[in-house]
C-alpha cells in the first residue's frame, strides 16, 4: 500500500465532508472531556477521604448539669470524676483501634467556641460551664467508629458518641453523584459522536463509490479499500482527543493552580496534582484513535461491499 495514496485519499475525504468532520471532533473532544474529568473527579474525591478520614475524630461528649433537665442519656445528672475515670481506663483498653485520646474541659470547649463563634448572639449568653466535657478519639482506622460507639453509647455520664466522618459523608456522596452525572452525559455524548462518525464514513463512502468500484475491479484488497475511510476517523478522532487533553489541562491550570486558584483559596481541600491529570492523558489519546477507528470499521463492512 502507498502511503502517499492513503495520506491524500483521507486530505480528500476530511475536506468533502468538513462540516460532519467538524461535529465528530467536537462531540468527541468533549466527550473525553467529560471521560477524563469524571476520572479526575473521582480521583479527587478518593484524595479527600483519605485527607479527611485520617484526620476526623470520634467524639465522646459527657454530660453536664444542664443536660440533666433536657436530655433523656443524662437523666441521672452530670457525669462524675468516677464515671470519667472508667472511661479513660476503658479508652486505654482499646489501643489497638485508638490511636490517641484527647480530654476537652469545659474551660477548652467555651474557648475553642469564643474563637470560632465569638462573633454570633449566643456567643455572648454561654458561659464555660454550659460547655460540654468531651474525649475526642484518633482512631487508627477511621471505619471502626462502631466499635467506639457501641462501647459507650448509652453509659452513665455519656451523652452522646458522635462521629466527624458521617459529617463528611454527605459532602462526599454529592460528589460521587456529580461524578455519575459527569458519567451519563459522557457515555451521551460518546453514543452521539460515534452516531456522527459513522454516517460521516457512510456519506465519504457513497460519495467516493466510483473510485472504490473501480479500485475493486483493478483487484484492490478489502483493507486497501477501507484503510482510508478509517484513517479519516482516527485522525478527526485524534484532533478530538487531543483538544480534550487540552481541555483538561487548561481546566486543572485555571480552576486550582491560577484562575479561580481554588488551591489557595480552599486551603482546607487537598486537591489533586498534576500527576493524577497527566496519568489520564495516554488513555483519553488511545480512546480518541480507537473509537473512531473501531466505529468506521464495522459500518465499513456494512455500508461498504468489499
Amino acid at each position: 500500500m502507498r502511503a502517499q495514496f492513503v495520506m491524500s485519499e483521507i486530505g480528500v475525504g476530511l475536506r468533502r465532508n468538513l462540516t460532519m468532520t467538524f461535529a465528530v471532533i467536537v462531540s468527541v473532544a468533549l466527550s473525553l472531556a467529560l471521560f477524563g474529568g469524571s476520572l479526575m473527579m473521582s480521583d479527587q474525591v478518593s484524595t479527600m477521604k483519605g485527607y479527611w478520614y485520617d484526620k476526623v475524630n470520634v467524639s465522646i461528649f459527657l454530660c453536664n448539669k444542664s443536660d440533666a433537665q433536657s436530655d433523656v442519656n443524662c437523666a441521672k445528672g452530670a457525669a462524675t470524676e468516677d464515671q470519667k475515670k472508667q472511661i479513660q481506663a476503658d479508652l486505654g483498653k482499646m489501643s489497638s483501634i485508638v490511636e490517641k485520646v484527647t480530654y476537652e474541659s469545659q474551660d477548652t470547649a467555651y474557648k475553642h467556641y469564643k474563637e470560632q463563634f465569638g462573633n454570633s448572639p449566643l456567643a455572648s449568653s454561654l458561659t464555660p460551664d454550659q460547655m460540654q466535657e468531651s474525649y475526642r478519639i484518633k482512631l487508627k482506622d477511621p471505619q471502626k467508629y462502631q466499635v467506639i460507639a457501641t462501647a459507650f453509647n448509652g453509659r452513665a455520664g455519656v451523652q452522646s458518641v458522635q462521629d466527624q466522618r458521617s459529617i463528611l459523608d454527605n459532602l462526599f456522596q454529592l460528589l460521587n453523584l456529580m461524578n455519575r452525572a459527569a458519567l451519563f452525559l459522557m457515555a451521551l455524548m460518546l453514543f452521539v459522536a460515534l452516531l456522527l462518525i459513522v454516517n460521516t464514513v457512510r456519506v465519504s463512502a457513497f460519495s467516493r463509490r466510483r473510485e472504490t468500484g473501480i479500485m475493486r475491479l483493478v483487484g484492490a484488497s478489502g483493507f486497501y479499500i477501507q484503510a482510508p475511510f478509517i484513517m479519516e476517523a482516527a485522525v478527526a478522532g485524534l484532533i478530538g482527543g487531543s483538544l480534550a487533553c487540552v481541555f483538561l489541562v487548561l481546566g486543572r491550570y485555571f480552576t486550582i493552580d491560577h484562575g479561580m486558584a481554588l488551591s489557595s483559596k480552599l486551603t482546607l481541600i487537598n486537591f489533586i496534582g498534576w500527576d493524577s491529570v497527566l496519568t489520564k492523558l495516554p488513555l483519553i489519546l488511545a480512546t480518541s484513535v480507537l473509537m473512531p477507528s473501531l466505529a468506521a470499521f464495522f459500518a465499513l463492512r456494512k455500508y461498504l461491499k468489499v
